[in-house]
């Protein structure tokens, strides 16, 4: 076997057996030929390249030099015997069998025996065992690199670090990622041998190779592209006077999204099917690494959008963008300055505190007090006392004077929730501080006079409890200056994404939990369901699905979403009245009102939708809401 030998001036003579078609010599411990004995020895001094079973030797680095029997050479071929030296060692080349020359007079005592794939000079064990060192040398060497790439915390350093290695590993002098999402290849990355980056890496690159790589989704040796019949005629390549070329694949569950180049343009034939092999591990490397880069950047500006989405969908602290919420955010607007009284109506758990406090909060008594008394959850006999205050002795317990929530909102804003629970006798006392705006203390006679603006709220129908005699239809008037209706969540459209989506952040964020959205099967359930509970429940859903979800997407059977949760199905002839409802009023909309134009549009008599507009005006009075007469639109006589 043909070797090089290095007989120091005392010790024994140590000798590198030659296999390998390039072989490395350097100060570098991952030389095949390592001199780090030797401080002019530079990391990649020199060259060994088997060709037609002869070695020729040439520099490693452009400020290398390489004597051959005393004489500088850029490229020499050895003969049996030849004197190599790089930096201040000598090596000698044999042709034959390293025991051939053991009583060689420039080599007395025993040799060491190396190998060219010996890392840091170590010896081997046997050639006989030569392939099982080397793939074990292999195994441990991808063991090392994937545990230093898991190291490295930013993408563009673990793909700088997979090119460096590759680059090493490969002998050649330049390396490239590239994606190809679009027609024009973009480099992501790109080093040359000392791990430096490249600029303009993309000017590097032989666009006929990346095609011919695009189009076959295999990888590719070019050995000396400049004489390849393939290539050589191709204008990138005599340009930039390639030699050696590898290049394989980037591919994602069967899709091609990028290439890994690499490149050498001194050294023809540098490329075997080992380095192909090594190629296609790193290649499958930088797949993952890029990929989860992507999908990381996809899922950032997916969070960006969903958080500019969620702001432009907000009024205050309530979130919603449909059309009959946004009609409620134009009310607000205009009812919020003044200190009319607001009754706010819509069933449990639609938000309507929420209502009552951006009322509040965009008014001219927002640095004043909030106060919020929820009518039905203080018992009878307390009540009076809760809103008005008393005084020293009023009744038994009543040890001191306090003061009412009617006081404590003086300046401010008295919200009374649940408003339909309180009991008749206690509603003649606040009609009484409504009208006068004054309140007299329990067990006091003095009135006193308050400045407080009322907003109240029900979920009960309070024209069916007036009827039932359960309310005061003078105190409901007084209340009821301007309604407004908080519709169901069920029939808030999309909003029901954007809320639960709200409320996950907002509780995912508190509790510390991983889980992030929703899977899509889950949000189509959350779309069918009922939610007789409204925000309140899907809340409740939500909190409890972050508490016990270890996953990074919520299923429907996290959130509790089966059969027993969905809308039930209307009758057809229902189903068909409420579709054509809503056509009608979406219409009219664009239409600015204009009935006349409406009903041509639809093809229809304008009678039809003047009697659309008159069901539509006696169901919002039987709701208690206030409405306007039927005028002519803009445009109508």
């Amino acid at each position: 076997m043909p070797s090089l030998r290095h007989q120091p001036k005392s010790g024994s003579a140590v000798s590198w057996n030659l296999f390998k078609n390039i072989t490395t010599l350097g100060s570098s411990p991952e030389a095949d030929v390592s001199l780090s004995f030797d401080s002019t020895v530079t990391t990649l001094h020199a060259q060994l390249h088997k060709e037609a079973g002869k070695y020729a030797i040439l520099p490693g680095d452009r400020n290398a030099e390489v004597l051959v029997n005393g004489k500088k050479v850029k490229r020499h071929v050895l003969l049996d015997g030849d004197t190599v030296k790089v930096g201040n060692t000598e090596l000698r080349f044999f042709d034959a069998d390293t025991a051939d020359h053991d009583d060689d007079e420039e080599a007395p005592g025993p040799a060491v025996v190396m190998t060219s794939s010996t890392v840091g000079g170590r010896p081997t064990a046997s050639p006989r065992n030569l392939t099982a060192t080397l793939e074990l040398q292999g195994y441990r060497a991808l063991h090392t690199f994937s545990q230093k790439l898991m190291e490295k915390e930013r993408v563009h350093e673990q793909l700088e670090y997979l090119l460096d290695e590759a680059v090493k590993l490969t002998q050649a002098d330049k390396g490239f990622i590239v994606l190809m999402d679009s027609e024009t290849p973009t480099v992501v990355a790109a080093r040359n041998m000392d791990g430096s980056t490249i600029a303009n890496g993309v000017q590097q690159l032989s666009d006929s190779i990346l095609k011919k790589v695009v189009d076959t989704k295999l990888p590719l040796i070019v050995s000396d592209a400049l004489h390849d019949e393939k290539f050589n005629a191709a204008e990138s390549v005599v340009n930039l006077k390639l030699c050696s070329v590898i290049c394989a694949p980037l591919i994602h569950r069967g899709d091609l999204f990028g290439l890994l180049y690499l490149g050498n343009d001194r050294i023809a034939s540098l490329f075997d099917q080992r380095s192909l092999e090594l190629l296609t591990v790193f290649a499958s490397h930088a797949s993952l690494v890029v990929k989860q880069a992507q999908a990381l950047n996809e899922l950032k500006t997916q969070n960006q959008v969903l958080k500019e989405r969620l702001e432009s969908n907000r009024y205050g602290d309530v979130v919603g963008s449909c059309d009959s919420m946004k009609d409620l955010f134009k009310k607000i607007d205009k009812v919020a300055g003044t200190d009319i009284s607001v009754l706010i109506t819509g069933e449990t758990g639609t938000g309507k505190e929420l209502i009552a406090r951006e009322l509040h909060r965009r008014s001219t008594r927002a640095r004043g007090p909030m106060v919020i008394i929820n009518c039905g959850a203080i018992p009878e006999n307390l009540l009076e006392s809760e809103l008005f205050d008393h005084v020293r002795g009023a009744f038994t317990g009543a040890v001191n004077t306090r003061m009412g929530k009617f006081q404590a909102a003086d300046k401010g804003t008295l919200f009374l929730d649940e408003i339909g629970e309180m009991p008749l006798q206690l509603q003649v006392k606040i009609l009484r501080a409504l009208q006068e705006r004054v309140v007299v203390k329990v067990g006091d006679s003095r009135p006193e006079p308050v400045d407080i603006r009322v907003v109240a709220a029900t979920n009960r129908n309070l024209e069916a409890e007036i009827k039932a005699g359960r309310f005061r239809e003078d105190l409901y008037y007084r209340l009821n200056v301007v309604q407004l209706h908080l519709p169901a969540l069920r029939d808030r459209g999309e909003d029901i994404i954007t809320i639960a989506r709200y409320l996950l952040q907002k509780h995912a964020k508190e509790v510390g939990s991983k889980v992030k959205g929703f899977s899509t099967e889950c949000l189509a359930a959350m779309r069918k369901a009922g939610w007789p509970g409204n925000i309140r429940q899907l809340e409740n859903r939500i909190k409890r699905a972050v508490v016990l979800g270890d996953k990074g997407q919520l299923s429907a059977e996290d959130m509790d979403l089966g059969a027993q949760d969905l809308q039930p199905l209307l009758p057809l002839a229902d189903a068909k009245d409420r579709f054509e409802r809503t056509y009608v009023n979406e219409a009219l909309s664009r239409n600015g009102g204009n009935r006349t134009q409406t009903a041509r549009e639809l093809g229809v008599d304008p009678r039809t939708i003047f009697r659309h507009l008159e069901r539509e005006r006696a169901e919002k009075l039987a709701r208690g809401e206030k409405v306007d007469p039927l005028v002519p639109g803009e445009g109508e006589a």
